[in-house]
């Protein structure tokens, strides 16, 4: 009898990459990519044409967020114990002369446009002035010499620049309304053109290449976003260029080399593109026929779009990275991101669909145990955060982790997941822990009414807003859950209005709106915070929590434990000091993911 190859252990879910994240520089003839240095991902770089590596980083406390090339140089990004306060360094390629192009205390910096054609400078925003605000300054990513090019004042959320780097366009909030600025030359005042309400979309996207009009996301008028030119002289939608009937379109790319369109992406149950250029479907043909069974994304490329960095992506595997040369059809393969994972181990992600009790649909996700019939299994459900975000057909190592010790596991894009259109979204406004809350109830009766889950052995798992869903669960359906398992979590809509970042400020009428207002909704607010019922809530908990969260702040958990502790329900908690909201370092992710398997196999009994 052959040995059985062993399952894939916990680390080889969660571990980091052994590369991944790979760009060619500008010129063509340098290959980065990000490997781990001392457990941290970090910058490398070799001559394209092959020879010894280099590495340019050396973080060691954390792993690094981003990094892009700047003519001889890498810019890069990081964080500092998961505050979300990121600032941006720049280093040569021999890893010398690192510089921190913002520092400061408490500063968080955002790119504005990299300029690309620019190898000394790059635009980029932050709040040093003050912490509610981004001011836009041209930098040196030699010196750090920065020079203001635009001051915000206070109400500006957003800034797009033309084609030629100018800073054009701005955004504006009172947090319902949004506005769009606009201004012809960098030097004239913004003048607004435009003022919808916040349910109402109009994203710039990018200049037309003549530097005149605008690509937008709109849902003007209609209920699914769609691809528009945009006239800032009339401040209308001019030229349709693609829209769905079922899901809201805002992807849109084009070629800087030969300033054209290039596709549309979109998202159904998975990755969608339709394709605007022979050109680009030509490599996506020519690269598909040789990766077949696999999605791919060809990105980035070089400035002369010559070459092309090649991923595959799937279910079931991170995945390989190529780098595909335009001129001969040469696929040459870079890396395998996780080699240890073999695709045969894991088990496929199935879309699924099911009807709410006030009759949506509610498109979702089962991925089952690999050699299992869908029958009397035990299940995690898995709600995922945002909540106005959505899950999609994608690699997940958390799913497959969960379904390779036994589990299948659920996940559904209930009311208020983005991409399903305007009254979809809106559905979900003040619901919390309720309709919203009822569409993953429904999904988990679904489920046993299938047979496919047994009704003794359901789970419900989340991160910050399926945190919270988790938590609601619990409250309001206390005999559905055998255990909970909640992650950077909101227990109490009072103190989580009023603890979020400065920078959030802008937008607390809004979410006003869609959550509640704690003076004219308090009654609303109690009822949908889970810390206030706790009383009711009688089904194991587990909880995971980053200290320097600054988005859902440890006071969400502290408060939650402290009340099941006093009635002495079965709670465990795991703080990690050097986090933030979710656990980015390789050995707390272990950490949390031992105590979450003991934990359900404990309760569930897989």
């Amino acid at each position: 009898m052959p040995a059985t190859a062993a399952p894939p252990t916990l680390q080889d879910f969660f571990r980091n990459p052994e590369k991944t994240g790979f760009s060619i520089s500008p010129d063509g003839k340098h290959l980065a990519w990000v490997a781990p240095y001392q457990s941290r991902l970090n910058v490398f770089v070799r001559p394209l044409a092959g020879g010894g590596e280099t590495r340019v980083t050396s973080e060691t406390a954390r792993d690094i967020s981003g990094y892009f090339w700047k003519g001889d140089r890498i810019l890069y990004v990081k964080d500092f114990g998961g505050d979300e306060n990121f600032h941006v360094v720049s280093v040569d390629l021999a890893g010398k002369d690192l510089k921190d192009l913002t520092p400061g205390d408490k500063l968080r910096a955002e790119i504005v446009d990299d300029l690309e054609n620019d190898d000394q400078h790059l635009l980029l925003s932050h709040n040093r002035r003050d912490a509610r605000v981004f001011d836009v300054y041209r930098v040196d990513v030699k010196t750090g010499k920065e020079t203001l090019v635009a001051q915000n004042p206070g109400n500006i959320t957003g800034w797009v620049t033309d084609h030629a780097g100018r800073v054009r366009i701005a955004t504006t909030t009172d947090g319902v309304n949004s506005s769009l600025l606009y201004r012809e030359k960098e030097q004239d005042p913004f003048k607004p053109i435009l003022t919808t309400n916040f349910k109402e979309t109009l994203a710039p996207l990018f200049f037309t290449f003549d530097n005149k009009k605008l690509y937008v996301a709109s849902n003007r008028g209609r209920d699914k976003a769609a691809i528009f030119e945009f006239d800032p002289a009339t401040a209308k939608e001019g030229k349709l260029l693609f829209e769905r009937p079922d899901v809201d379109v805002t992807g849109l790319s084009f070629s800087k080399k030969r300033k054209v369109l290039t596709e549309i992406s979109y998202t159904t149950w998975k990755t969608q593109r339709h394709f605007l250029d022979a050109e680009t479907k030509a490599v996506f043909d020519k690269v598909q026929a040789q990766l077949p069974g696999y999605d791919i994304v060809l990105g980035p490329y070089t400035k002369a779009e010559d070459k092309v960095i090649v991923s595959t992506t799937s279910d079931r595997t991170r995945g390989k990275r190529y780098l595909f040369e335009k001129a001969t059809g040469k696929l040459t393969f870079l890396a395998e991101v996780a080699p240890w994972l073999k695709e045969a181990d894991l088990t496929e992600m199935k879309p699924v669909s099911y009807a709410s009790r006030d009759g949506l649909t509610i498109h979702g996700y089962l991925t089952l145990p690999k050699g299992k019939a869908a029958k009397n299994l035990p299940v995690v459900v898995n709600p995922h955060g945002g909540p106005w975000a959505r899950d999609v057909w994608r690699f997940n190592p958390e799913v497959q982790f969960l379904a390779s010790r036994g589990y299948a596991v659920f996940q559904m894009n209930f009311r208020g997941s983005t991409g399903y259109g305007r009254s979809f979204w809106e559905a979900s406004f003040k619901q919390w822990g309720r309709s919203m809350q009822d569409d993953v109830t429904d999904g988990v009766q679904w489920l046993i009414k299938q047979g496919i889950a047994d009704p003794k052995r359901v789970a419900i798992y989340g991160g910050s807003y399926g945190g919270y869903a988790t938590l609601a669960g619990i409250t309001y359906t206390p005999d559905l859950y055998a255990a909970a398992v909640d992650y950077v979590g909101v227990s109490n809509l009072f103190t989580f209005m009023t603890t979020i970042p400065p920078y959030w400020k802008p937008f607390l009428d809004m979410m006003y709106e869609m959550v509640g207002n704690p003076e004219k909704d308090k009654d609303l607010l109690k009822a949908a915070s889970p810390v206030f019922h706790a009383d009711r809530i009688k089904t194991p908990l587990f909880i995971a929590q980053g200290a320097k969260d600054p988005r859902v702040n440890k006071a969400e958990s502290d408060q939650m434990v402290e009340a099941l502790k006093k009635r002495g329900v079965e709670v465990e908690y795991l703080v990690k000091d050097n986090e933030g909201h979710g656990f980015r370092n390789e050995e707390n992710r272990f950490a949390f993911y031992e105590a979450m398997e003991r934990f359900l196999a404990k309760h569930l009994k897989p």
